[in-house]
């Protein structure tokens, strides 16, 4: 399933992509919240995180897609749905990965936010959430753009809780947070945005 936003084109990856996502994760500074750095290894890449995509996204269960520039059809990066494997939940994970030059344009923002549309309105989903570390303020600023809320908060693996109140000491001091967007938030977004476009459309000349 491709799909189309303002700026970029996501479609299935596939396995001649391999080279595009071994060298976005050569860089370490893309690294940096995932590995520490370290690069991801090629086998990994090609024989298991292309084809566990490309399965989840055969049985409805998520997937992985590759975002091109629509101007230049350039490589970007992706973005991936997936569906946790022990859970009993309606609810599939969001994550994200851009090229370092692209920071800052916003387009990590528009590459989820086409996903977790395609995650509530085909995929059925009844949540979305997505995980950073407290140090990755970039990550946490897409998510918190996509009208997603902190759901929870992991410190060396201990859950501290489903809600995070900001008066809680440093945030420095703990390990990661957890975002969640619900399907009612979601509609409200939308249905919001639609208002919003629609009294643009509408106003006196």
């Amino acid at each position: 399933m491709n799909v189309e936003t303002r700026r970029l084109r996501l479609r299935p990856v596939d396995s001649t992509d391999v080279d595009a996502l071994v060298f976005l994760d050569s860089d370490p500074e893309v690294m940096r919240f995932v590995s520490d750095g370290r690069p991801t290894p090629r086998a990994e890449i090609s024989d298991w995180v292309i084809p566990r995509a490309r399965a989840e996204l055969s049985t409805g269960r998520g997937g992985m897609w590759i975002a091109i520039d629509q101007r230049y059809q350039a490589f970007l990066g992706w973005v991936l749905l997936r569906a946790p494997r022990h859970s009993q939940r309606s609810e599939m994970e969001l994550s994200y990965r851009l090229r370092r030059d692209t920071w800052g344009r916003g387009l990590a923002t528009e590459a989820a936010r086409a996903v977790v549309g395609l995650a509530f309105d085909e995929l059925h989903t009844e949540r979305v959430f997505a995980s950073t570390t407290l140090r990755n303020s970039s990550s946490r600023r897409v998510m918190e753009k996509l009208g997603m809320r902190v759901s929870g908060v992991r410190a060396g693996g201990d859950h501290l809780g489903r809600r995070y109140e900001h008066a809680h000491g440093n945030r420095d001091n703990l390990g990661e947070l957890e975002y969640e967007l619900l399907r009612h938030h979601w509609e409200a977004l939308v249905m919001g945005a639609d208002a919003r476009r629609h009294q643009v459309m509408n106003l006196p000349a």
